[in-house]
């Protein structure tokens, strides 16, 4: 796909159904803890959950990879690199930190990611950035110090923070690895061949990390506890792998074929207000006022850092997007 500027292409009727495509991909992401925190409760080992959402959605999405199959002989470091930090590294460090911290606060700090984008390309890349994305950064930083309660001596679980943090520094590699597939012009890889090959080299990182024959299969015949609802725990599995996975990576990549990748970025922090909101009502994850004040200062500050980024293609640089999205902005050629 061409990289979209701010043409025509914008103002089209389809930058409404964009919109709901996008917002649609915030849902189904953002429901994505919920499902999966009542699975592990139920006595799956967090990386074993990860093993199964990606393993399933690599499944569901193999045809496409069948169909790009000429995709890793042209680009073997991008993908290797996507399968194992887009994929490997951010589902299974935001899972093993859902194990010992809130949904929300999770997802919160995994946010964090579009600031820290804009601190790869000032200090790595030596580039500058606006003063818009500064006060993003900054605004972060302090909405995540609210979330964690930092004047209470962290009151969570400081690993459950730092496999978090972990995350949110995976979706930096997410963003830079995007960045470096877009330098191909009409022969950039096509994002959904990027997407299932990049499925097909987590599960096989997964795979052997998280040994799935050590697995207690008999989780998945029984129950699990939402929030004092037993829920079939084959069900939560099914909304992880086919919604929560395979459908948010679908709609995020046909929203961002009709929005530039920075709208679609901002409306993918919808994402961390989903997740929040769900695990409140579903899980009973109660958050105080300044949690709350401290998570809409996070939003905010990526929403600033992400709409304040020039768009492909300007003179300015680029530190943009949204993660999932970003990527799908790139081609179709494969």
């Amino acid at each position: 796909m061409p990289v979209h500027t701010s043409g025509s292409s914008h103002d089209s009727p389809g930058k409404g159904a964009g919109l709901g495509l996008a917002l649609a991909s915030a849902l189904a992401f953002g429901g994505s803890g919920v499902a999966a925190k009542p699975l592990i409760e139920a006595g799956l080992d967090p990386l074993h959950v990860v093993w199964l959402r990606v393993a399933g959605a690599a499944l569901v999405m193999l045809p496409i990879a069948v169909r790009h199959r000429a995709l890793p002989r042209r680009r073997p470091a991008l993908l290797a690199g996507f399968g194992l930090l887009a994929v490997a590294g951010v589902q299974a460090c935001y899972f093993a930190a859902l194990s010992r911290i809130p949904v929300g606060v999770a997802l919160l700090i995994e946010y964090l990611a579009p600031a820290l984008v804009l601190g790869w390309v000032r200090f790595v890349q030596r580039r500058p950035v606006t003063r818009a994305a500064a006060l993003g950064v900054v605004l972060a930083a302090g909405g995540l110090a609210c979330v964690v309660e930092v004047w209470s001596g962290l009151s969570f679980d400081a690993l459950g923070l730092v496999l978090a943090l972990g995350a949110a520094c995976c979706q930096v590699g997410y963003f830079v690895l995007a960045d470096q597939g877009s330098d191909a012009g009409e022969t950039a890889p096509d994002p959904l061949g990027v997407i299932a090959y990049g499925l097909l080299v987590g599960a096989a990182v997964l795979t052997a990390v998280a040994r799935p024959w050590s697995m207690d299969w008999s989780v998945l015949a029984g129950s699990a506890d939402l929030n004092g609802t037993a829920v079939p725990a084959v069900a939560l599995l099914a909304w992880v792998v086919l919604v929560a996975t395979v459908i948010a990576y679908i709609t995020g990549v046909l929203s961002v074929r009709r929005l530039s990748p920075q709208v679609a970025g901002v409306v993918a922090c919808l994402e961390a207000v989903i997740a929040t909101v769900l695990a409140w009502v579903l899980l009973g994850e109660h958050l105080s006022a300044p949690q709350v004040v401290g998570g809409a200062v996070v939003l905010v500050g990526a929403f600033i850092a992400q709409s304040s980024a020039p768009a492909k293609g300007s003179p300015e640089p680029v530190a943009s997007g949204g993660a999932e999205r970003e990527l799908s902005a790139r081609g179709t050629a494969a």
